[in-house]
C-alpha cells in the first residue's frame, strides 16, 4: 500500500514538474545535441555503453545538456546518482555522501556518480574534500561548469578529470525539442493539441539564446496563457511568445570568463577604430545587466592607454560619460556611454604615453632609488640653502620659449628619453614642441663648446 501511495506522489510530481524537467531526457537516444561527444562511435558513448565512464568536467553554456547528460550516464551506467549545487552544498554534506558511497560500493558493488552543479563555486577546502575519494575510485565524479575549469578547478582535481567542452546548441537542435514537446502526449504539450505559428517558432527559436530550458519554459507559458479555439487548438501566435519571453536570454557572468572576453572584446573594437563592433560589445554588457560604472571605468582607462596625447579630449569624455551614467543612472545612463565609445573608437590612436610610464616603472623597480637633484629641492629653512637645495634652479619662465632646458632626471638617467610622441593627432604637435626644444638644448650646448674654444 504504502508502494502504491509513493508510485502516485511520484506519478503526480512528475506531472506537476516544469516542462522543460518533464522533458528532460533519460537515454542516449532521447538526447539531442553534443555529437562530438555522444554520437556513434565517440568517446563519450564509448564509455558509458561499455559502463566505465570516468570523473569528467562537462564545461558549456547554459541549456546544453549537462544536467541531462549526467542523468542518462548514471541511468546507463546502473550508478547511484548523488546531485548537488556548489551554491547550496557544503563540505558536511561531501562527507555523507562520500560515506554512503563507500557503503554501497562494499555492500552492493555498485558506483557512486557524485553530481557538482555549478563546481565552479565550490572553494578550494570543498574541492580538496572530494579529491582522495575521485583519487581512490570511492566516487565518479561529474562537474558541470558554465567557467573555464581552468581558471576555476583546482590543478590536483583537474588533472584527475577528463574535461568535455559541450557546445551551444543549434537553431535546428532547439527546433527538434520544441517540436518533440509539442508532439509528446505523455510528457509534453501533444494532448493540448498546441499549434506554433512559423514566425512564432523562429523568434522562440531566436530569443531563448540556444537554451534549451528557456525555450520550454516559454513555450510552456505560451501554451498556457493561449484558451483553446472554437476547434480546441492553442494557437500560439508570435505576440504571444514575445510576451511569454519578455527579454532574450543573455548568457552573462559579472565575474567569469564570459564577462572578461566581452570587455576584452570591446577594448579591442575600440582600439580597433571600429564604432559598430564598439557599440555591439558595449550593448551586449549593458543588457546582460553589467555594471555601467565598471564599463565607464574602463573607458577611461582605454582613453589614456589606448589614445592618450593623441586626443586628450578623449579622457574628459570618457570621464564625462562616468559623471553621466552616475548623474542619470541607467537606462537613462546608455547613450552617454554610447558616445564615449563611438568618440573612444573614431579619435586617433597612440599607446605612447602607456609605453613610457611602462618604461619608467620598470626602471623604478629596477633601482635604486635616486636623489633628488640638489637644484630641484625646495629650502623651506636656512638649513637647507645652506645646503645647497635651490642652487643653480633654473625659473623657465625667465628664458626665451618658457624653456630653460636644465637637467630634472637624476644624473644616472642624463638625457635619458622615456615618452616618445606618435605622429597622431595632437600628439603630432607636442613631437613638434619636443623636437624644437630638444634642439634648442643641443645647440645651446653647441655655442657654449664654440665659447669655451674662443
Amino acid at each position: 500500500m504504502v508502494d502504491l501511495f509513493e508510485h502516485q506522489f511520484q506519478q503526480q510530481k512528475n506531472r506537476e514538474a516544469p516542462l522543460a524537467a518533464r522533458m528532460r531526457p533519460g537515454a542516449l537516444h532521447e538526447f539531442v545535441g553534443q555529437e562530438h561527444l555522444v554520437g556513434e562511435g565517440h568517446v563519450l558513448r564509448k564509455a558509458i555503453e561499455a559502463g566505465k565512464v570516468p570523473s569528467i568536467i562537462l564545461w558549456g553554456p547554459t541549456g546544453s545538456g549537462k544536467t541531462t547528460m549526467a542523468y542518462i550516464i548514471a541511468n546507463t551506467t546502473q550508478s547511484h546518482f548523488s546531485p548537488v549545487s556548489a551554491v547550496s552544498a557544503g563540505v558536511a554534506d561531501l562527507r555523507r555522501i562520500i560515506e554512503e558511497a563507500k557503503e554501497r560500493r562494499k555492500l552492493y558493488k555498485q558506483t557512486t556518480i557524485l553530481f557538482i552543479d555549478e563546481i565552479h563555486r565550490f572553494n578550494k577546502s570543498q574541492q580538496d574534500a572530494v579529491l582522495p575519494f575521485v583519487e581512490d575510485g570511492t566516487i565518479t565524479l561529474i562537474g558541470a561548469t558554465t567557467e573555464n575549469p581552468s581558471f576555476e578547478v583546482i590543478t590536483p582535481l583537474l588533472s584527475r578529470c577528463q574535461v568535455l567542452a559541450l557546445n551551444p546548441l543549434t537553431e535546428d537542435e532547439i527546433q527538434v525539442i520544441i517540436m518533440r514537446a509539442l508532439k509528446d502526449e505523455l510528457k509534453g504539450l501533444g494532448k493540448l493539441n498546441v499549434e506554433l505559428d512559423e514566425d512564432a517558432m523562429l523568434r522562440l527559436i531566436m530569443m531563448s539564446n540556444k537554451d534549451a530550458r528557456v525555450a520550454l519554459n516559454a513555450l510552456e507559458i505560451a501554451t498556457a496563457t493561449t484558451p483553446p479555439d472554437a476547434e480546441g487548438k492553442r494557437r500560439i501566435s508570435l505576440n504571444t511568445i514575445e510576451d511569454a519571453i519578455q527579454h532574450r536570454a543573455l548568457p552573462y557572468d559579472k565575474t567569469g570568463e564570459l564577462h572578461y572576453d566581452i570587455i576584452s572584446a570591446l577594448h579591442k573594437s575600440l582600439r580597433s577604430s571600429d564604432p559598430d563592433a564598439s557599440l555591439y560589445w558595449l550593448a551586449r554588457m549593458l543588457e546582460a545587466g553589467e555594471s555601467p560604472l565598471y564599463i565607464a571605468r574602463r573607458l577611461v582607462r582605454f582613453a589614456s592607454e589606448d589614445i592618450g596625447m593623441a586626443d586628450p579630449q578623449a579622457l574628459v569624455i570618457a570621464m564625462s560619460a562616468q559623471q553621466a551614467v552616475h548623474f542619470v543612472g541607467m537606462p537613462e545612463g546608455n547613450l552617454a556611454l554610447a558616445e564615449a565609445a563611438v568618440y573612444l573608437a573614431t579619435a586617433p590612436k597612440s599607446n605612447s604615453l602607456y609605453q613610457a610610464y611602462s618604461e619608467v616603472q620598470e626602471k623604478i623597480k629596477q633601482g635604486p632609488d635616486e636623489p633628488v637633484p640638489l637644484h630641484l629641492r625646495n629650502p623651506v629653512t636656512p638649513l637647507m640653502k645652506k645646503m645647497d637645495y635651490g642652487k643653480g634652479y633654473k625659473y623657465d619662465h625667465d628664458y626665451p620659449g618658457h624653456f630653460s632646458g636644465q637637467q630634472n632626471l637624476p644624473d644616472s638617467l642624463k638625457g635619458k628619453r622615456f615618452y616618445n610622441p606618435s605622429d597622431q593627432g595632437y600628439e603630432k604637435q607636442v613631437a613638434e614642441r619636443l623636437k624644437t626644444w630638444w634642439e634648442s638644448i643641443s645647440q645651446a650646448k653647441k655655442a657654449k663648446k664654440r665659447k669655451k674654444k674662443t
